[in-house]
């Protein structure tokens, strides 16, 4: 278990609220929320950022947007709504609503249409409930993700072929067309960022005997032992994957404290887009 490092102070330009926009796919489908740099962005500064059970897909964009106008990055927020992506965290499962996968590489596909962007693997950041999406969507299609961010996720789907899916990647019926592959799965690189304070178990955190003794009792153990599974399954396969665990200081479990008391942003970008290889 790491600290984030710090980092020395950066100036991040002023952003209007207005630049923030919400956008319907196709005009009249599911909202996603976007925010383009002035500078415009190249074919991999794209970021794809969401939102755990709040919904706050627009927080995410605002007070990521600064740091996004500094470093030339399009953030594309999608809105997954209860009454049509109620189980998103988990990709949306048969007969518990539609895809968020599906969902998502439609959104993604319609922004780089419209901003004349090649097609690359995607750059993921989601918090919480968004941060449990992120990994099984990295996992069920590694060969569309670059490398993700995954902040403090409830639990998490583990390399492990013996559980079914959602627990591990074993029998995933419930996702038509999807078929957990390790060989690729273990080559996207993820940090894992939890609060160095989230450690309550709230009503938010899923608990359940199962879940508590394979994955642990908190987020921090939970994202712990998940970087530890990927680890250990990389280097089983003689890969060298990076996989990263690190606490954010000073807050709990909250997106908006995270960035403005925890350096969030600042570790996202730098990961992401900073050239920093997470060790």
């Amino acid at each position: 278990m790491s600290a984030a490092p710090s980092s020395p102070p950066t100036t991040l330009p002023e952003v209007e609220a207005s630049r923030i926009a919400w956008r319907r796919l196709g005009g009249t489908g599911p909202r996603y929320c976007l925010f383009q740099p002035t500078s415009g962005s190249s074919d991999d500064r794209l970021l794809i950022a969401v939102h755990g059970i709040s919904r706050n897909a627009r927080e995410q964009a605002r007070l990521f947007a600064r740091h996004a106008e500094r470093d030339g990055v399009t953030i594309v927020a999608p809105l997954f709504e209860p009454a049509t992506h109620g189980d998103y965290q988990r990709l949306g499962r048969v007969g518990r609503g539609g895809r968020a996968d599906h969902l998502l590489d439609e959104i993604v596909a319609e922004v780089s249409s419209n901003q004349g962007l090649a097609s690359r693997p995607l750059r993921l950041f989601g918090f919480s409930g968004g941060g449990q999406f992120v990994h099984r969507y990295a996992m069920a299609h590694p060969d569309r993700v670059a490398a993700a961010v995954v902040s403090a996720a409830g639990w998490y789907t583990f390399p492990d072929r013996g559980l079914a899916y959602p627990y591990g990647i074993g029998a995933p019926d419930a996702l038509p067309g999807v078929g957990f592959d390790l060989a690729r799965m273990l080559r996207v690189p993820v940090t894992v960022l939890v609060g160095e304070r989230d450690h309550w178990r709230d009503p938010e955190l899923r608990a359940s005997r199962r879940i508590d003794s394979r994955q642990g009792n908190t987020r921090i153990d939970r994202g712990r032992r998940w970087i530890e599974a990927m680890r250990t399954a990389a280097r089983v396969r003689g890969l060298a994957t990076p996989y990263r665990f690190e606490l954010i200081p000073r807050c709990g479990h909250s997106f908006r404290n995270a960035v403005r008391r925890g350096g969030l942003g600042d570790r996202v970008f730098a990961l992401l887009f900073g050239g920093e290889t997470p060790a």
